[in-house]
């Protein structure tokens, strides 16, 4: 019924239809898909959750006399500097150091992106190889975002379509990247925020792919590629929505544009840092289909409840539950209640949606056309045999 290029025609003169697929999927309810198709022009998504495969590349410009930097750390965090002389990749994920004797604070590279990112002098300090053309050893100074080149995320995964539903069958506390998981069932922690995740929306990814802008971080960025870890073949259900873990994006993006608002370090005890960020991805209704595939509700979409007590890479499940379920704040389980919570935030994922409709309603952010379609067909190859294990006594 529509194109990208009549929707985009439409966000120019300010007269598109935009709603938060909330909307969409309360409207469809009262309305009917047909009479909704006819209505709205492009429906919004949105997430705020960590997305630990994340980090920025940065870039320091020359110093004089030039070095070639090949140890770095910003405010204490080790970042990757096996590219050019000055350029640096900062895992979200990296562990501050002791540094002259102080002890190690729960920080990682999650807090020092979200610091560049809110505009805060960072600490470097470098160690050079030293060469004819790069002859300095050293080298130490306070960073901000306006006193470096490039500053980009690039996230090598981001947006799983769906994830599991931890819980803790053991007799010991388990500290994991869902957080604390009690023993003997205690609770159960899910990370997805359900129907309303951008993903879960279109299911077989007919909208999504590599040049489609998005939200990221409170500004502009776009999809890459398809994120490690890309398991289209996951198992689905009638509605085409996967049970469990399945498509991921790489997404990337001017962090000298983002906003602290939606970028946000954060750490794990007894497991490590991350990176709290908010995504969301626009819609455009082209057709029906499409309008069917955003009124999935909560109840339609389920994920693997999963017993992390068990030290392997497949680990045993309690079934499936439903997000509406989950999002009562109790599931029964063997017999006894068990609480449930988010790992995203539902509030803030709102409203990642709803700050992009007003983008979008503003003539501020249009649509882009995929370059191609993410591959549908990727297997997920585990490393099943393992190689010799180094003591680490």
């Amino acid at each position: 019924m529509r194109t990208i290029a009549e929707i985009n025609d439409k966000i120019s003169k300010k007269k598109a239809v935009v709603w938060t697929v909330e909307e969409l999927k309360a409207r469809v309810l009262e309305k009917g898909i047909p009479a909704v198709t006819k209505e709205v022009d492009v429906v919004t998504t949105g997430t705020f959750e960590p997305m630990e495969s994340s980090g920025a590349i940065l870039n320091l410009g020359h110093t004089d006399p030039p070095i070639k930097i090949r140890r770095c750390w910003l405010d204490g965090v080790p970042a990757y500097s096996g590219f050019g002389a000055v350029d640096l990749y900062l895992g979200a994920t990296e562990v501050a150091e002791a540094q002259d004797g102080e002890e190690i604070r729960e920080r990682g590279g999650g807090h020092a992106i979200a610091d560049l990112i809110a505009g805060k002098p960072i600490h470097l300090r470098a160690i050079g190889q030293v060469t004819d053309c790069y002859p300095r050893a050293s080298f130490e100074t306070t960073l901000t975002k306006d006193t470096i080149n490039q500053f980009y995320l690039y996230n090598p995964r981001n947006l799983y379509q769906n994830f599991i539903v931890g819980v803790n069958g053991g007799d010991r506390p388990l500290f994991t990247y869902l957080g604390p998981l009690q023993p003997h069932l205690g609770n159960a922690v899910y990370s997805n925020p359900g129907a309303i995740s951008p993903l879960l929306n279109d299911p077989e990814l007919n909208l999504i792919g590599p040049g489609t802008r998005v939200f990221l971080g409170g500004g502009i960025g776009y999809v890459a590629w398809e994120g490690t870890q890309h398991f289209p073949k996951q198992k689905r259900l009638p509605n085409k929505t996967p049970i469990g873990p399945a498509a991921t994006l790489a997404l990337i993006g001017d962090a000298k544009q983002m906003n602290p608002k939606w970028v946000r370090g954060c750490y794990f005890h007894n497991y490590g840092p991350s990176l709290m960020l908010g995504v969301g991805v626009p819609l455009p209704i082209l057709n029906e289909q499409v309008v069917l595939h955003c009124a999935v509700q909560d109840q339609d979409v389920v994920a693997p409840i999963v017993d992390f007590s068990i030290p392997r890479r497949v680990r045993p499940t309690f079934g499936l539950v439903s997000y509406a379920q989950l999002k009562t704040g109790r599931i029964t389980l063997e017999g006894k209640p068990v609480r449930t919570a988010p790992l995203a935030s539902i509030f803030f994922s709102r409203q990642v949606a709803l700050e992009l409709k007003q983008w979008i309603e503003s003539g501020e952010f249009t649509l882009t056309e995929p370059v191609f379609p993410l591959a549908m067909d990727r297997s997920f190859l585990p490393q099943n045999l393992w190689g010799s294990q180094l003591s680490l006594e």
